[in-house]
């Protein structure tokens, strides 16, 4: 391989690692640009190794120019399973370890020379990201389930204040998850699922009528 291509390789791996990496900096995600970038320069270069250590010794001994690349596909899981977080009933970060996965094997498939798979593949995976994301978001926001986040006083009994109203109104909270901002003040999420027929504006309102209470979004 010559200079220039190995250069090429390496650069078109780091741009399209980086154009899906886009779309979780976005989302703040814990694994964004940086990380998508360098998960898939890393596995173009392996396959640049690989291609350079086959043809440098295939003449000396029997070489796998697949075999490094293969320990890339199988060690990226440690990585991807540092981005997934439990919380409850919900699970987060499961899209992110599989982008992280997918640049992986896109950068596998730039650094092997492999560039009409590459920029397929991650046409596809952008497309699954950006567009599917934003059904997935039009799903949620159609279904009675979904989120809630607010910013209450850290006084005794408000939080029991909150749950009441839930009760009375009949909401079931699915889940909640805690936040401190500072010492007057705390930020509760909570996964909630209406009654039938509740609209989430007249649900959003009963909230915000309960002092020291403010709906977060």
């Amino acid at each position: 391989m010559s200079i220039g291509t190995i250069i090429l390789r390496l650069c078109l791996a780091a741009i399209l690692g980086g154009l899906v990496g886009v779309d979780r900096e976005k989302k703040r995600r814990a694994a964004g640009l940086r990380t998508h970038i360098l998960v898939s320069l890393g596995a173009a270069l392996v396959m640049v190794t690989s291609e350079y250590l086959f043809f440098k010794y295939q003449e000396l001994t029997n070489l796998d120019p697949a075999r490094l690349g293969a320990q890339v596909i199988s060690g990226i899981g440690f990585l991807g399973a540092g981005t997934i977080i439990r919380h409850g009933e919900s699970v987060k970060g499961l899209t992110t370890a599989a982008s992280l996965w997918a640049v992986s094997c896109i950068g596998l498939a730039a650094g092997s020379g492999f560039y009409i798979a590459a920029l397929a593949a991650t046409g596809i995976v952008c497309a699954t990201l950006i567009l599917l994301g934003k059904m997935e978001k039009m799903v949620h926001e159609k279904s009675d389930r979904f989120e809630i986040s607010l910013k209450i006083e850290n006084n005794p009994g408000k939080i029991g204040e909150v749950t009441t109203l839930f009760g009375q109104m009949y909401v079931s909270i699915r889940n909640i998850e805690f936040e401190s901002e500072d010492e007057n003040t705390i930020i509760i999420k909570f996964l909630v699922q209406l009654p039938k027929g509740m609209d989430k504006e007249k649900f959003t309102n009963s909230i915000k009528s309960l002092q020291g209470v403010s709906v977060v979004e």
